[in-house]
């Protein structure tokens, strides 16, 4: 797999510093006519100037520049951006400057005169290891202790007809909107998905689209260029780029603007997209998966979802149920949870008590899976013996049966998850039960991660 990206060509960003016209003149043309963006600068100041305001993979330096040192600008382009590969270009007689500049952090040397095919080889495997690179953050990012939600095991016929469907579908290239509600598991079987396709070996980024402000969500999602809006200050590549080859989920796509549907429904059509503030046409080899726990139908026909949005969304639909309709699998689930939740904690919890596996098949778990993990995380960090109770897991034996009532003696925390999750089971539509609660969409976001709804 290694060679394999190693050896796939990558388009590069990439900063020329050449005293010199002339060779500055023909690095670029020889990198541009290869694929790659080229901006080619004299001196130091000016180099320095384009690294702080646009981002490049690749820097090319003179160390013989007019009036200045090519190996005094490496740290310091180093200090603002420490990713660029830095390539410092010398004549036969500074062969030992150039190994003191691959000390202060110079990536490799070219040595003059060079040739076109040079430079290509060159690029070419700095593209390689790039996306190595990339590769392995992604994945040292992914490699932590087992979670349970990786793992899709179910004694549910319909839950396993889904992770099935699941599984085919992920070897093709068709778009899956995964709908449930809230904590079911759509984000972890979107991340299963991927990791069952092509492109595992790929990004797999998450955007949240309620949680970004939708003034920032067209930056966030296609990027921008420096100076397209006030705060800009810096070119940004957005998350699409930085999928490039993978997997973008799309989580909670429901509370997708009306002015981002468009744009969104271009990409999918088309693969093409600009960046904000910059006119040239990008292209992304992007997979779409996308999840929601609100009725498009229903927008589409109250005119708050595009239609055709909607039917390129919809080309393979999965419905995950909610916990409450597969209780073969709560206890199987808890005990996931409960082995997890002993190792990242350093517990020993051995079993879950009689009493307390009643009460988890008793209760109605309006926030799904995600509500019994945090309640399982709750009971293996304030347990105190080696098995779990039923205080352990519901300190207010009520709250199995009885709603919180203004005056208990309980936390105002408890009545404000209690009020949260009734006005979203009313209203699915964060916006709308945002404005109900008097808070803004972010912080709804938020407040429903924070209690598992």
């Amino acid at each position: 797999m290694q060679k394999d990206l190693i050896n796939q060509p990558m388009p590069l960003s990439i900063l020329v510093v050449d005293d010199d016209l002339n060779i500055r003149k023909t690095l670029s043309y020889c990198l541009s006519s290869s694929g790659h963006d080229v901006i080619a600068v004299g001196n130091g100041v000016d180099a320095l100037d384009e690294a702080r305001a646009h981002y490049f993979h690749v820097a090319f330096i003179d160390l013989k520049l007019r009036e200045e040192n090519g190996i005094d600008l490496i740290p310091r382009i180093l200090s603002d951006s420490p990713w660029i590969k830095i390539i410092v270009i010398t004549g036969h007689a500074s062969i030992q400057s150039a190994v003191e500049a691959m000390k202060n952090g110079a990536f490799d040397y070219l040595q003059k005169p060079f040739s076109p095919e040079e430079i290509l080889f060159l690029t070419h495997r700095l593209g390689g290891m790039i996306r190595l690179e990339n590769e392995v953050a992604f994945l040292n990012e992914k490699v932590q202790p087992f979670k349970p939600e990786a793992y899709f095991q179910s004694k549910n016929p319909s839950m396993q007809r889904i992770i099935e469907i699941a599984k085919k579908a992920a070897e093709s290239e068709a778009i899956i909107l995964l709908q449930g509600e809230s904590g079911t598991g759509k984000s972890a079987l979107a991340a299963a998905i991927h990791r069952w396709s092509s492109r595992a070996s790929r990004p797999f980024i998450t955007v949240s689209c309620p949680s970004i402000p939708s003034e920032l969500l067209e930056s966030e999602l296609f990027g921008h260029v420096k100076g397209a809006f006030t705060g800009a200050q810096k070119d940004y590549p957005g998350r699409i780029t930085s999928c490039e080859g993978g997997t973008l989920f799309l989580d909670e796509i429901g509370d997708l603007p009306l002015s981002m549907q468009t744009k969104l429904l271009r990409f999918i059509q088309e693969k093409q997209y600009e960046r904000l503030g910059e006119g040239k046409t990008r292209y992304a080899d992007v997979r779409i998966l996308a999840a929601t726990n609100m009725d498009l139908e229903k927008l589409v026909s109250e005119k708050r979802f595009r239609e055709d949005l909607y039917y390129r969304l919809n080309v393979i639909s999965i419905t995950i149920p909610p916990l409450r309709e597969r209780s073969e699998d709560i206890l199987p689930i808890a005990y996931q949870f409960l082995v997890y939740f002993n190792h990242v904690n350093h517990k020993n919890f051995k079993s879950i008590e009689p009493d307390a596996e009643a009460a988890l098949l008793q209760y109605s778990w309006p926030g799904n899976i995600r509500e019994l993990r945090n309640m399982v995380e709750r009971a293996v960090i304030l347990g105190r013996s080696n098995t779990i109770i039923l205080s352990d897991l519901f300190p207010n034996q009520s709250t199995t049966t009885t709603l919180p009532k203004i005056g208990d003696p309980i936390p105002l925390s408890v009545i404000e998850e209690t009020h949260i999750r009734y006005v979203l089971k009313k209203i699915p539509s964060l916006k709308e039960a945002a404005d109900v609660l008097g808070i803004d969409q972010t912080t709804l976001w938020r407040k429903r991660k924070m209690y598992g709804i």
